[in-house]
């Protein structure tokens, strides 16, 4: 059920105002993946560096992080309903910003557990939902485009902000580091989010994550965990990004013997540098294509990536199987959102894409974990990494079910 534009907008045009915000959600993408998504290897590094505590212990405080910081993406939606965009997004800032100082000063375990409080509010104002829900408020015929614009800021912050987080604490400490990381991340992104987020263009209940005649999110939550074509996309996404995260955290471990250190950080490099490409070449045709089948193939070749990886000792053959993995990396993030704006009444966008992000991040969360405890066992990474592979299979089939029930019948009606 879609509702009609009383007001017409170009968004393909240069000037239309909701390319700036692109270009702002690509900034505090820049700093929320840098600091909370790719931060908790260099978080983990030099907490045990400093205070010798056991990698594990750091690790599930790194597990609760993402569960709690799930459970607050779920809200992300009322929330900007409630308060705005542009008071979300200094929210989050802020939040994120006192995280890193305090997990700087950190001395003992539960003041750990407390960073990653904040650092959880901090991600949720600043990671995948509140970028695609801000984006759908300026966004309809382009926001494909859009989200993946803004979403390459996610890679730039692992490509460019934790080298340049490690160089900083190899100059000033740890502590000072994040000092300054936090004073940099509060100087450059408050003020554009201030002066570039305003109020978003009202031209149709689409716009907005309420309307008139919608659901209240509790009952759109409730009807989408009982639709088909909400938990297929919801579930296939979720044991895809448990495989890719889990392979991605140990894939420096599995290379180095085999490759050594230097080429492992090329391949990881590579594969990093693959996801922006492959975003910025998917963003140019993403609206049109069939996103679920698009989705499909992505997790077919990875999986075709991790059976070259498993079986080849080759330097060349492995750097190259890391890139083809690499190249829907980025994708897999937008794709979802994709795939609920079209199959959904946009009016739920919000609710919706907000809900899924929770579910994936639940599932991903327990990614390196599983994948270790496997290596530990078994003895190699083949079992975990075969595992990998037969979750992306299934995942591939998964995504096709859209249910008997799709594309603007009863139950997308009920969620709208």
């Amino acid at each position: 059920m879609e509702a009609s534009n009383p007001y017409s907008i170009d968004e393909s045009s240069a000037h239309y105002e909701g390319w700036r915000i692109v270009a702002v959600c690509f900034l505090v993408a820049t700093f929320g993946w840098a600091f909370g998504f790719y931060g908790q290897s260099v978080y983990l590094a030099e907490l045990h560096r400093l205070h010798g505590w056991p990698a594990s212990l750091i690790s599930t405080a790194t597990t609760f992080f993402y569960l709690f910081g799930a459970l607050l993406v779920i809200f992300v939606a009322e929330t900007i309903r409630k308060f705005g965009p542009r008071n979300c997004l200094v929210a989050g800032t802020v939040a994120m910003a006192v995280a890193v100082i305090v997990m700087g000063q950190v001395t003992s375990l539960w003041q750990l557990y407390l960073a990653n409080v904040l650092l959880a509010l901090g991600w949720a104002g600043t990671s995948l939902a509140m970028i695609s829900t801000t984006l759908g408020l300026w966004f309809d015929q382009k926001r494909g485009m859009a989200i993946s614009l803004a979403l390459n800021g996610a890679s730039f912050g692992g490509v460019a902000g934790v080298p340049l987080l490690v160089l900083a604490i190899g100059q000033l400490g740890f502590s000072g580091a994040m000092i300054a990381a936090s004073s940099l991340m509060i100087v450059l992104v408050i003020p554009v989010v201030v002066i570039f987020v305003g109020r978003p263009p009202l031209v149709s209940g689409s716009r907005l994550p309420s309307a008139g005649g919608v659901a209240s999110s509790a009952q759109i939550r409730a009807c989408a965990l009982r639709n088909v074509g909400f938990l297929s996309v919801s579930i296939a996404f979720a044991l895809v990004l448990f495989a890719q995260v889990g392979f991605v955290v140990h894939l420096i471990s599995f290379l180095d013997p085999v490759i050594g250190r230097a080429s492992a950080t090329v391949a990881i490099a590579l594969l990093t540098a693959m996801a922006v490409i492959g975003r910025l070449l998917f963003s140019t045709v993403i609206d049109r294509l069939n996103q679920r089948l698009a989705s499909a193939l992505s997790f077919a070749s990875q999986a075709l990536a991790l059976l070259v990886i498993i079986n080849f000792r080759n330097e060349v053959a492995l750097i190259a199987a890391c890139a083809v993995f690499g190249f829907s990396v980025g994708n897999l993030i937008t794709l979802p959102s994709l795939i609920v704006q079209r199959e959904f009444d946009p009016r739920s966008f919000g609710v919706l894409i907000s809900l899924l992000t929770a579910i994936t991040q639940i599932t991903y969360a327990f990614g390196p974990g599983v994948i270790g405890a496997l290596r530990d066992l078994s003895g190699s990474y083949t079992l975990p990494f075969y595992g990998c592979i037969a979750l992306e299979l299934i995942a591939a089939m998964l995504v096709m079910f859209r249910g008997r029930l799709s594309q603007g019948n009863e139950p997308e009606r009920r969620v709208s």
